[in-house]
């Protein structure tokens, strides 16, 4: 079978590798249909991932079809449509007793630590799978990971309909927290540079589009706001200055949710954080969320089909990291059909 492998930085190919098997009862053998290009995969693909080793198949918002089970698997049969989970919890340490799967002490992410699903057959345990909705499209369906990473970053700002949220950033992931506040009932305002992606924030329900690069943001959010700030901020940009500015943009006993996993320091002094209380919490991958929003995509309740502009077979791969990275190209979500 073929795979997507990055060797090392800006090195990736496609591979030929052996199938792989089950070895354990309780696994499966997916036939992959399709994945989406996610921000930490072009990371990886160009070394400025500060997480993930190499050699790496990346891949992580992963669907297909069961086509093979171990003998103990007892919720899935061949044929069955399903998506991947890429978090691998040890289900022991202090955090996975306390419900905090996501940051497991030994937290293993597929595509990042161990391989993941850029490849035509991949074989996980059964509690790794989720049953999808069978009026989905392939297409539609990789969107349900990205917006577990919605859900989760709602879950840990606290989100409610009094809020007045603030997103920094209107690419693919601040676009889909845009949509998961909205089904919060709460105000959203969202910020970039770019035109195009402030004209989705408007076409998904945003209260109040700014362009960074026309308006002073922190005077736009105090007038928006009757001089108090947002009262939840997040930071989707994840660079080191937009994580300062952050805290400039909140409100007194509000929070600020950041996604970053960038090393470099930002200048952040104590007392804009004590004085006014402010919460400042990390959100990273997501913790029991794909029933929740698998929920979200059966009732209707998330519509994503506009938010695919682009669609590639998988062996294309540079064609469709050229077309993420091109500036001049319009795009959201890209996805690769295996």
């Amino acid at each position: 079978m073929k795979a997507l492998c990055v060797q090392s930085p800006n090195n990736i190919v496609i591979e030929e590798r052996p199938m792989p098997a089950i070895n354990s009862p309780t696994e499966v053998l997916i036939k992959v249909k399709a994945g989406g290009i996610c921000g930490s995969d072009v990371h990886i693909y160009h070394g400025t991932s500060s997480v993930a080793t190499y050699p790496r198949v990346i891949g992580h918002e992963i669907v297909g079809e069961v086509v093979e089970t171990g003998n103990g698997v007892k919720d899935f049969s061949v044929g069955d449509r399903v998506i991947m989970d890429p978090v691998i919890s040890c289900g022991d340490c202090y955090q996975c007793r306390i419900g905090r799967r996501n940051v497991c002490g030994k937290l293993k992410v597929r595509s990042v630590h161990v391989d993941g699903g850029y490849q035509e057959y991949i074989v996980v345990p059964q509690e790794s799978i989720y049953h999808i909705p069978s009026d989905l499209s392939w297409e539609e369906a990789v969107m349900i990971e990205p917006f577990t990473i919605a859900e989760q970053v709602c879950s840990r700002a606290g989100i409610t309909k009094e809020d007045i949220v603030f997103i920094m950033g209107a690419g693919p992931v601040g676009l889909s927290i845009l949509k998961m506040v909205k089904l919060y009932g709460a105000t959203c305002f969202i910020s970039d540079v770019m035109d195009y992606k402030l004209n989705a924030g408007k076409e998904y329900g945003a209260d109040i589009v700014i362009n960074a690069k026309e308006v002073a943001v922190k005077e736009e959010i105090l007038k928006l706001t009757e001089g108090n700030g947002a009262t939840v901020v997040i930071d989707a940009a994840c660079t080191t200055r937009s994580f300062e500015q952050a805290l400039t943009y909140v409100c007194s006993a509000g929070r600020v949710i950041t996604l970053g996993f960038g090393k470099d320091p930002s200048a952040i002094n104590q007392l804009s954080i004590t004085a006014r209380e402010i919460d400042v919490r990390g959100s990273r991958l997501h913790n029991n969320k794909f029933p929740a929003v698998i929920d979200y995509f059966r009732s209707g309740k998330l519509q994503v089909k506009d938010m695919i502009t682009h669609r590639f077979d998988f062996t294309e791969i540079h064609d469709a990291l050229g077309v993420i990275e091109d500036p001049e190209i319009e795009n959201g979500k890209v996805v690769l059909f295996f």
